[in-house]
């Protein structure tokens, strides 16, 4: 077994964990808002799936780091501690992501013209999951 391989999957367990919870919470608003509304369901839950992209992030994480973990050009430690930080970042960032996409949901079903300005406030979130990753990527 080869455990420097530890580091690239925790990064992509916390990416999803972090995605499933943040999709569960939008989901869910998404749900209860469908049985309000009469049509727009598609811009509801396209705001549902938005903390998806952080397991897009951990997964392309998780594939660069084992690369350069097999090609020697990566400590397995200093992956695992990157990984880390990086996953539990990206797990927190969709699961607030999907807290502030639930009230977007919610504001939306009520007055269908704020999605727009309502669908801003999880973009902004998102924008941070892409530091860490773009940050990240820079580091390894």
């Amino acid at each position: 077994m080869n455990f420097g391989m530890i580091g690239p999957g925790v990064v992509l367990a916390l990416g999803c964990i972090g995605s499933a919870v943040g999709c569960t919470i939008a989901g869910s608003a998404s749900h209860g808002a469908m049985t309000h509304v009469e049509e727009g369901h598609g811009r509801l839950i396209g705001l549902s799936a938005m903390p998806a992209s952080q397991a897009i992030y951990s997964f392309v994480l998780m594939v660069l780091m084992s690369g350069k973990i097999r090609a020697s050009s990566l400590d397995p430690f200093v992956a695992l501690g990157l990984a880390l930080f990086a996953g539990l970042a990206e797990m927190i960032s969709a699961i607030y992501q999907g807290k502030v996409a639930a009230t977007a949901i919610q504001a939306t079903a009520k007055r269908p013209a704020v999605f727009g300005k309502s669908a801003i406030a999880p973009t902004v979130v998102e924008t941070f999951s892409l530091f860490v990753f773009v940050f990240t990527l820079m580091l390894i």
